[in-house]
């Protein structure tokens, strides 16, 4: 077994689950390095939103430190950054490119990159509209990280510079999301912050079916939808679901529908979160079709939808004992290969310094704006 890590790293939220999906990710990774006997400190920018939604204030398995300013992150946490094992730079984080400028000379262990949008990332940063991250910083980094497998990891090191390119897929604690007591109370349910290039596939895998439907249950849960969607009346609204809520859920569902936003499915291999969550739950899943997805999934252990006849179909012809079968399938899948323990020991194992020193960054001080 390695020696235990003191690694450091600077998220999005890790205090707050309110739309976004960052938190739950960095909880179950995070947890799990704290079980193995690893040091962490998360550092999170105070920012209104988050502060004003926080579900996860005392986390016992870090440190979790706030920062207003760069200038503030540097002053109050020097020590743990120089002395670091890894410091690990997350996606979307308030002024990413200059924190990454300030970090770069600063660390002396390991420097990192972990993005849990990569599609998203990359497009951005091919346009330089990326306000977290640059292309040039993209060697800096010992380890990219990236949410996205399959070929984007190529893609990373081939056209973006990345030294390394690991896949650090999202996971789930079996502990938190198991099957639940709750009687089934819907038919189908789907759990996701409003995102507009999801909300057309919402309209035809969930919506569309609820028309059809009038006498079966639905239920959407997440935040920031807007006010003029119109909602079939035996479709159910959730404003927002607290991680620890997660499980009971889903365990509520007959099937709970999986949705991807349009750059994952380009992408490919870029599998949710709440596909495993559900998964652990013992949930049967519906979902939108793109590539990779049998890598997680082997076929018998999901259904895929491409329209609302398809949902249909599942609904009204698919056996209680097929149901039941193809969730045992998929739950087994994802115990074996994708809890959150697992993840962290692909975590450790690539932090394992077996790559050159990084070399000397000449930073461009003018370019970072």
């Amino acid at each position: 077994m390695t020696r235990p890590l003191d690694i450091v790293f600077l998220g999005l939220s890790l205090s707050s689950s309110w739309g976004n999906g960052h938190a739950t990710t960095f909880r179950g990774l995070l947890g799990a390095l704290n079980d193995l006997g690893h040091r962490v400190t998360f550092l999170e920018r105070d920012v209104p939103w988050y502060a004003h939604h926080r579900d996860l204030r005392a986390p016992d398995f870090c440190d979790l430190r706030y920062y207003e300013t760069i200038s503030e992150l540097r002053r109050n946490n020097r020590r743990e950054l120089e002395r670091a094992d890894a410091v690990v730079m997350g996606s979307f984080v308030p002024e990413g490119r200059a924190i990454i400028d300030d970090l770069a000379s600063l660390c002396t262990g390991q420097f990192c990159f972990y993005d849990i949008d990569t599609p998203v990332t990359l497009a951005r940063v091919a346009e330089d509209d990326c306000d977290y991250l640059a292309r040039r910083q993209i060697p800096y980094f010992d380890v990219y990280f990236s949410f996205t497998g399959g070929p984007t990891l190529e893609r990373l090191k081939s056209e973006f510079g990345a030294r390394r390119a690991e896949a650090l897929y999202c996971s789930v604690d079996p502990t938190r999301h198991r099957r639940t007591r709750h009687a089934i109370e819907w038919d189908l349910g789907y759990l996701g912050t409003y995102s507009a290039d999801r909300q057309p596939s919402l309209e035809a895998l969930l919506l569309e079916p609820a028309r059809r439907l009038p006498d079966r249950r639905f239920v959407v849960a997440g935040s920031q939808y807007p006010s003029d969607i119109a909602w079939p009346d035996n479709v159910e609204r959730i404003e927002h679901l607290p991680p620890g809520e997660h499980a009971a859920f889903y365990s509520r569902q007959r099937y709970t529908l999986n949705l991807t936003r349009a750059s994952m499915i380009a992408a490919g291999w870029s599998p949710s979160v709440r596909l495993f969550e559900a998964a652990a739950c013992g949930t049967p899943i519906i979902s939108d079709r793109w590539p990779g997805l049998d890598d997680f999934f082997p076929g018998p252990a999901i259904e895929t939808a491409a329209n609302a006849a398809d949902v249909e179909e599942i609904l009204s012809t698919k056996s209680e004992r097929a149901r039941l079968d193809m969730a045992r399938l998929a739950r087994e899948a994802v115990l074996s290969r994708h809890t959150a323990m697992a993840r962290a020991r692909e975590f450790v194992s690539a932090l394992t310094p077996s790559v050159d020193a990084r070399p000397a960054v000449d930073l461009d001080v003018e370019s970072a704006a």
